[in-house]
């Protein structure tokens, strides 16, 4: 049975697409941006969230790994990244949730029973599912199977993406699709390569395809201070928007801190530290910007 690769589901969502939703985070994306929040969502390969502040020192994890990739040392276990196979068996013996894999296998069958338990919300509040990640779009075919079923169960559906695909997956997939959501980063290719590991040309060209033929895509740009924040950034974003045949709206997040403690669970640096969020007033003042250009603007998902 063909599995995914899922590390969240998160119910009662309300930032991602319209009413109650049930958000599936894809693991795996093929960019990397500086200041994303879900740094868990980005390799595909599977890892170990470490949380060393709950270890008792009780030893279960030192008998079990298969790799020794863990040592009591002064009562503690240290665990050591480099030698870790990733293969969970420490989280199952493990009392306190120091480690807990990042991700999990999950079928098709696995993921509707988790949809479907909140038919009752989508059919009040006008809500759905929302396929995001990472990048839902790297695991298409799995995502395909599950579009399916859930348009066969009338389910509302919405895919969040960065766009950073081959033309031939977003042309077998819109069929299935009511509402794309379309993260765009930055409009400048060099500076966009520079913060995300890859450049823009392709995730343009992707969304003005979109834009030709699908009927409801919203723009989602994250409001990065001193990254895409700028004038010019703010100008060239709002002409390639506007231009679009049926794009109107943008929704403009601005940046937060909340996925920095992930960052030292998963063993990475965060490049952005230094970085605070803007203020209700900045926020206002883009969206007044970006509304000149005959844009529908709302703060937030």
């Amino acid at each position: 049975m063909h599995k995914g690769r899922i590390f969240n589901i998160m119910k009662y969502s309300i930032h991602d697409g319209p009413g109650i939703r049930t958000t599936v985070f894809f693991k795996g994306c093929p960019l990397q941006c500086q200041w994303c929040h879900n740094p868990e969502g980005q390799r595909f390969d599977q890892e170990l969230i470490y949380r060393p502040d709950k270890c008792i020192g009780c030893g279960q994890c030192l008998s079990i790994c298969p790799s020794k990739a863990v040592e009591i040392i002064q009562g503690q276990a240290h665990y050591f990244r480099d030698k870790c196979l990733a293969c969970g068996e420490c989280c199952k013996v493990c009392p306190t949730g120091v480690r807990e894999l990042a991700a999990k296998g999950m079928s098709v069958k696995d993921v509707l029973t988790e949809i479907e338990k909140d038919l009752i919300f989508y059919d009040e509040s006008g809500g759905g599912v929302t396929f995001s990640g990472g990048e839902a779009l790297m695991q298409a075919d799995f995502l395909m199977e599950i579009l399916k079923e859930c348009r066969k169960k009338e389910i509302q559906t919405a895919v969040e993406t960065a766009g950073f695909v081959k033309i031939e997956t977003l042309r077998k997939i819109s069929p299935y699709v009511d509402l794309f959501l379309y993260d765009l980063k930055l409009m400048d290719s060099s500076k966009h390569q520079n913060f995300t590991g890859v450049p823009n040309e392709l995730i343009l060209d992707n969304l003005r395809w979109l834009s030709e033929n699908h009927p409801k895509v919203i723009v989602r740009v994250a409001i990065i201070p001193g990254i895409n924040d700028g004038e010019d950034d703010l100008e060239k974003l709002g002409e390639f928007v506007s231009g679009l045949k049926r794009v109107k709206e943008i929704h403009c997040l601005p940046y937060h801190k909340a996925g920095l403690d992930k960052y030292q669970r998963l063993g990475r640096e965060y490049g952005l530290s230094g970085l605070n969020s803007p203020n209700d007033e900045r926020m206002s003042e883009i969206a007044q910007k970006l509304e000149q250009f005959g844009i529908e603007v709302k703060i937030g998902g």
